[in-house]
């Protein structure tokens, strides 16, 4: 059986925080986990936000097994990935969440690397 993944409620609110901070702009990061456990977020310097998208400095990420996913907002109102999206999930690991205006706890969620809707537990 696959193991659930699992987000700490203070980093899903910092998230969140972040987002509002970042409004009407998107903000994107990447995610560290342990054990499906994720704990913190990766800021890549360079990384470039606009309205419509978020532009990552891939040279800047570290080479990092920790590092499992990512984090973006979507300004619009609607967590649900765009073509680009499903491109990055594919490359840049197995876990990728999409918080959405208005950036509240329950206006979030969670994809695998092709796009498929999944259950993280925040806890």
């Amino acid at each position: 059986m696959r193991e659930k993944w699992r987000i700490k409620r203070e980093l899903l609110e910092m998230i969140m925080e972040a987002s509002k901070s970042s409004y009407p702009d998107e903000f994107g990061a990447f995610l560290r986990a342990k054990n499906h456990i994720i704990y913190e977020i990766v800021m890549l310097p360079g990384t470039l936000s606009g309205g419509r998208s978020v532009i990552y400095n891939l040279l800047m990420k570290p080479i990092d097994f920790s590092i499992v996913g990512t984090v973006h907002s979507h300004p619009s109102g609607f967590p649900i990935p765009s073509e680009a999206d499903l491109q990055m999930f594919s490359r840049s690991g197995d876990v990728h969440i999409i918080v959405a205006y208005p950036f509240q706890m329950d206006s979030w969620k969670a994809y695998n690397r092709m796009g498929e809707e999944i259950e993280v537990q925040i806890f």
